[in-house]
């Protein structure tokens, strides 16, 4: 699982689809309807959230937005109720490690659309999250050592 802390415009088409069906996932493993994936270090950051399943909910609807603008049509009824949440914070050092990451898939998968993104220094972050200054988030697996 991975839920990006960079905005959902950088994903290619098979990066979009895999980031909504896995927020779907987290959205069912924080409304307690899973067995599997419920300790997964991803969650960790919705759990914190006063509401974790209204910032579930704002995450996807991002998702959501970024799809309708490509022309393709996810459920919006899966997202579920929506309301204004506090925004999540994200160390830089956590939205630049995704970012290198990210890069690396595009390379090989996209071509086309790393080529449109490598070169940006600061991608913005998903709208659900507000940057600080900081390393890499401690729950993060993939980390560097």
């Amino acid at each position: 699982m991975r839920l990006w802390s960079v905005h959902p415009r950088y994903l290619d088409a098979r990066g979009l689809v895999a980031l909504w069906r896995e927020a779907l996932l987290a959205k069912a493993v924080l409304g307690g309807r899973t067995k599997g994936y419920r300790q997964h270090p991803q969650l960790t950051r919705f759990r914190a959230h006063p509401a974790p399943r209204l910032a579930i909910n704002a995450y996807l609807q991002a998702i959501h937005e970024e799809a309708t603008a490509r022309g393709y049509h996810f459920d919006r009824r899966k997202i579920g109720r929506l309301q204004p949440v506090a925004r999540i914070s994200v160390p830089e050092g956590q939205l630049q490690h995704e970012w290198r990451h990210l890069l690396c898939k595009l390379e090989t998968r996209s071509p086309e659309v790393h080529a449109r993104w490598h070169r940006a220094v600061r991608p913005q972050q998903h709208p659900l999250f507000r940057v600080h200054p900081g390393p890499v988030a401690p729950w993060e697996k993939s980390a560097p050592e």
